[in-house]
């Protein structure tokens, strides 16, 4: 039995994650599972960076499976790559997890315990009239491993940890069986003022194919605002440029910004898993990482 089952391709935001995963699947008869938050819901493509080109003949799971509007979380994920999964393996195929959403890859590796459990209107109603400060505490003080996790500058990812939170103290469920994961990390690790001229190139390229008019016709689709908050910076920034709250220039500076920032806050996540005994085989992205990979999977055969 070989000592991994899953093949998991991590790194910051624009560190060429889908490349490697394409490169790997072909040479090892594979399937992606796509690991992206954003990349599940159809239309968001630009902004989301999907490449599908990029993809070709390789089959790929988990993209442009929900309508955007509504709210895809981390349980659905969960149950939806476990699904993949096992099918990928039923056809003795070689699945690989490629993204950078790291509650979702947590999901999967570590086997969170997730509940059904519809929202609590009248507790958001209540934590909308909050200063987000206040809401963020809030949840550290209920779960203190949640707010670790979460990302703290969205009020709808908040509000849902804080029900999770509460629901923990009054209703505790069994943990219900999932598939044994063993995987095998590899991690693209960039120069950081490399990283930062690769993030801008990207978000320009993403302008000139059409971001602004992508957002614009998810509006006219009946996406509102509020729920573009929902789907990330380029969606929440664009948002308030049409909304005329901010400047095309401004824009574009704290967009490239806050990915930026994004981008640390990826490392903080691999450093935990690093710091919780998983073993990521960082490949270097200035040399060519697929020669790099392939002589770390030489090495485990």
């Amino acid at each position: 039995m070989k000592n991994f089952n899953l093949i998991l391709v991590i790194g910051a935001t624009a560190s060429g994650k889908t490349r490697l995963g394409v490169e790997l699947a072909r040479q090892l008869n594979g399937e992606i599972i796509s690991a992206d938050s954003r990349q599940v819901y159809k239309g968001l493509d630009i902004g989301s960076g999907k490449d599908l080109a990029e993809y070709g003949e390789v089959p790929h799971h988990l993209i442009d499976i929900a309508e955007p509007g509504n709210e895809y979380n981390a349980f659905q994920f969960q149950r939806d790559f476990f699904e993949a999964f096992t099918d990928i393996e039923s056809r003795n195929k070689q699945p690989i997890l490629v993204g950078g959403t790291g509650l979702y890859v947590d999901a999967v590796v570590s086997g969170y315990e997730f509940v059904r459990l519809d929202k609590d209107l009248a507790l958001r109603t209540e934590l909308d009239l909050q200063p987000l400060e206040q809401v963020q505490k809030l949840l550290l003080e209920l779960d203190a491993a949640q707010y670790e996790k979460t990302d703290l500058t969205v009020r709808p990812r908040l509000y849902r940890a804080i029900e999770i939170a509460k629901n923990k103290q009054t209703n505790p469920e069994p943990a219900k069986a999932l598939p044994e994961i063993r995987p095998l990390y590899f991690g693209i690790q960039w120069d950081r003022k490399v990283l930062r001229k690769r993030i801008k190139t990207r978000l320009k390229e993403r302008f000139e194919q059409g971001m602004v008019e992508e957002v614009q016709g998810l509006l006219d689709n009946g996406v509102s605002h509020e729920q573009l908050e929902y789907y990330g910076l380029e969606y929440r920034f664009v948002s308030q440029y049409i909304a005329g709250q901010i400047s095309y220039e401004e824009m574009f500076e704290r967009l490239n910004t806050a990915i930026g920032q994004y981008a640390k806050r990826q490392e903080t996540w691999f450093r935990r898993i690093e710091k919780h005994g998983g073993k990521i085989h960082w490949l270097q992205g200035s040399g060519d990482i697929y020669q790099q990979a392939c002589e770390v999977l030489a090495d485990l055969s």
